[in-house]
């Protein structure tokens, strides 16, 4: 049995299209698909189930995938740590990171990369449940992500801050002058939120109902960069994560406003499997997350805006 044999039937089982498996591997569709039909000879059971064209996979087909995950995850970890030994890490670190939390993923990557510069960072933008999904199939190394999510099974967790959430309201607005907003005046303002789907406008809405107020924004954007495009126009106001002012700060002509309620949200975290053999690269990230003080830098950044008025 190959290593290569192994790789093709995990692109297939996630292109699900025996030619975008085998664009994906850089091999040709007849290629792949002997390499495979090799594998089900070798192990004597049937992989795929063929028609017209691909179906999925057999019941031992299920079974194959999870051990080739396994096997090809095993083989990266003796890779990184025969690097380490070597002088250095190499490979690449394979980063989930719920969308919430991209605007301060560089508070870990970029001291990482600075640690080890011969390694790689591929940062993807997932949902929890991709990032669940994400470890149980061995695709990722570590993720940044809301730690409370019990859909994670066999993880280890490591905070790094909790979600402060504040208005950020334009200066000549009802609530530009403010010392201190409620909820409910929030959701009474033109609003742009993130979308119904994602877990931080979850989390939000059980504040403005906890304040007896239901937010009825009039644009919803899947993502925090989408959210501050509307910002800049000076017409709409949004409740953000403190989070996100380390990437977009203050747009001009807005101010950042507290609000009342819980002083601290969900906790945000760095996840790492639990798996045997370890992630050298998931280790090294780790050591620079215990050191890279994000907590702090977000409360400091904080308490900067809440101390000016405006740009």
């Amino acid at each position: 049995m190959l290593l290569r044999q192994l790789e093709y039937l995990v692109a297939l089982a996630r292109e699900r299209h025996f030619a975008r498996a085998a664009a994906a591997c850089f091999v040709s569709q007849p290629s792949l698909s002997a390499a495979i039909r090799r594998l089900e000879h070798e192990l004597d059971v049937p992989i795929v189930r063929r028609g017209r064209r691909y179906e999925g996979l057999t019941p031992e087909g299920e079974v194959v995938l999870a051990w080739a995950h396994r096997i090809l995850a095993e083989r990266d970890a003796l890779h990184q740590e025969l690097s380490a030994l070597r002088g250095g890490l190499t490979g690449t670190l394979r980063l989930g990171v719920v969308p919430t939390a991209l605007p301060v993923a560089s508070l870990l990557t970029t001291p990482f990369c600075e640690r080890h510069p011969r390694a790689r960072v591929a940062v993807e933008s997932l949902s929890s449940a991709d990032i669940t999904h994400g470890f149980t199939e061995f695709e990722l190394d570590a993720a940044m992500t809301y730690l409370d999510d019990d859909t994670l099974r066999q993880v280890r967790r490591f905070p790094l801050y909790e979600e402060r959430y504040v208005l950020l309201t334009p200066l000549d607005g009802p609530l530009g002058q403010a010392g201190l907003a409620r909820w409910a005046q929030a959701a009474a303002l033109p609003l742009c939120l993130l979308g119904r789907r994602m877990r931080n406008r979850r989390i939000m809405d059980e504040c403005f109902a906890a304040d007896g107020a239901t937010a009825a924004p009039a644009i919803e954007s899947d993502s925090v960069a989408g959210l501050y495009a509307h910002l800049r126009g000076g017409r709409w106001s949004s409740v953000i994560s403190h989070a996100w002012l380390h990437m977009f700060g203050v747009p001009e002509g807005m101010r950042v406003v507290p609000l009342e309620g819980p002083a601290h949200g969900p906790r945000v975290g760095l996840v790492v499997s639990r798996s045997e053999p370890p992630s050298v690269l998931a280790d090294a990230l780790v050591k620079v997350a215990r050191q890279a003080g994000v907590r702090d830098a977000l409360d400091e950044l904080l308490r900067t805006y809440l101390g000016v008025r405006g740009r």
